[in-house]
């Protein structure tokens, strides 16, 4: 590669970087790098660039004949408008995250202070997807027709929900406080991701992955958190107005969204069916990320004889790998295409799964659980982002909808059916339902066009 090259090369590894250092690199270039005879190869190169960006080629001339794109200015400022936009949402995403961990450390809190039994506990919490289900179904629309004002609205929604279960003093209470906040949790999820969406479509960069990495880390934030207040002495009502106050700050901090163009046609019907089955996947997907979260512990403790200290290093490795697989996402999906790190990540956590299923040691079994997170990590961000992609600014709020709907029916009956397969025929059996279940997402992602 010639000089001419290697620059042109530097240059296009930094014109994201911001308008200030692009124009010093192209004023800093020395007089002969680019010769006036090499300036249609640069000047195509350029055009080039601006085509697979979707620009209109218009061009000015800098110091020393450098050919350069007016253009390429525009795009510049266009992804550093894009990096402040994404800000206010990925906060969004953690205080999210944060709210949920928080509550996981509270549900022994909230059992004692309700005096519920575990099946009373059990029925109220399944509320959550009571008012959960229509909630998604419904709110796409509304953001399709509204725009992106409906992120703040519900996450101001779920602010106000979010302190609902400290008032509970029985599980009757319990379980409409649990559809409230359930519906907010719907409508509020379905309208991050389409924002998060939007972005992507609007920039023609890939942030899902991300948003669910600092997801996934605000779990862990809030779990931690809310379980050291519980240890200082903090009760209920203290952590869930704590979360609350976040998740208000982060409402006002998204009140202008990324704009939507309001000229796109909806393409439903011819998507509708698509929808269906990047839902269904994910719904599998997620199958698996509840049943390692909610049984892993389990798993060592009644099958290895694990201390209780020991058992929770599983569902932690877990979710650290799935912050950790989510945020490679980042990186793993510029260099490969959404299907192949699917499908290789689903191949992974089979493997893993299996590898768990026969473990007879506690670290293996550990180990093993950390490796099937991280391989099924980005399936979600994948799948829901496949569904922003499907279409037009017109309905994609409809389509994330629609993914995160069925999607969600894979954690309501991830628990539960991994539960009675260990009733029947052991925990282990239930790791390779698993196992089973991560293979059908390998299989079936050559076969989604997620490109």
């Amino acid at each position: 590669m010639g000089g001419t090259d290697r620059a042109w090369g530097l240059t296009l590894g930094r014109v994201r970087n911001g308008p200030k250092d692009v124009s010093n690199l192209c004023r800093s270039i020395p007089t002969g790098t680019w010769p006036e005879a090499r300036a249609p190869l640069v000047n195509a190169q350029l055009s080039l660039a601006a085509t697979a960006e979707g620009l209109t080629p218009a061009h000015v001339r800098f110091r020393h004949g450098i050919p350069c794109h007016a253009r390429l200015m525009e795009l510049v400022r266009t992804a550093a408008e894009a990096r402040a936009s994404r800000r206010p949402v990925l906060g969004a995403f953690v205080v999210f995250g944060a709210f949920w961990g928080a509550w996981a450390a509270l549900v022994p809190a909230v059992e004692e202070a309700i005096g519920a039994t575990a099946g009373g506990l059990g029925v109220a919490l399944l509320f959550l997807g009571v008012g959960a289900l229509p909630a998604m179904a419904l709110v796409g629309s509304g953001i399709d027709r509204f725009g992106g004002v409906v992120l703040p609205a519900t996450l101001l929604a779920l602010a106000g929900a979010a302190l609902l279960p400290a008032f509970a003093g029985s599980v009757p209470t319990l379980a409409v406080a649990m559809m409230v906040v359930g519906a907010a949790s719907g409508a509020a999820d379905v309208a991050i991701n389409s924002e998060v969406a939007a972005l992507e479509a609007g920039t023609r960069t890939t942030l899902m992955p991300l948003a669910h990495g600092t997801f996934s880390a605000g779990v862990i934030v809030g779990a931690v958190s809310a379980g050291a207040a519980r240890q200082l002495g903090a009760d209920r009502l203290e952590i869930l107005a704590t979360a609350a106050a976040l998740i208000a700050v982060s409402a006002w901090h998204n009140r202008r969204p990324y704009p939507r163009p309001n000229d796109a046609k909806p393409q439903r019907r011819v998507r509708r069916r698509s929808l269906v089955l990047l839902g269904a996947v994910c719904a599998v997907a997620f199958v698996i990320e509840g049943g390692i979260e909610n049984w892993s512990a389990l798993f060592l403790e009644r099958e290895l004889g694990a201390e209780p200290a020991v058992s929770a290093l599983a569902p932690a490795a877990y979710a650290l790998a799935m912050v950790a697989g989510r945020l490679s996402g980042q990186w793993l999906l510029r260099v490969a295409s959404p299907g192949r790190v699917l499908a290789s990540g689903a191949v992974v956590s089979t493997a893993a799964l299996a590898v768990g299923s026969r473990a007879g040691e506690a670290a293996l079994a550990i180990c093993a659980f950390g490796v099937a997170g991280l391989g099924i990590a980005l399936a979600a961000p994948i799948l829901f982002g496949a569904a922003g992609r499907r279409g037009s600014d017109a309905d994609r709020g409809a389509s994330v909808a629609t993914v995160t709907t069925i999607s969600y029916l894979g954690f309501l009956a991830g628990p539960p059916l991994v539960g009675g397969t260990a009733q029947a025929i052991g925990l282990r059996g239930s790791l390779v339902l698993l196992a089973a279940a991560a293979a059908i997402v390998a299989a079936a992602a050559p076969r989604l066009e997620l490109d």
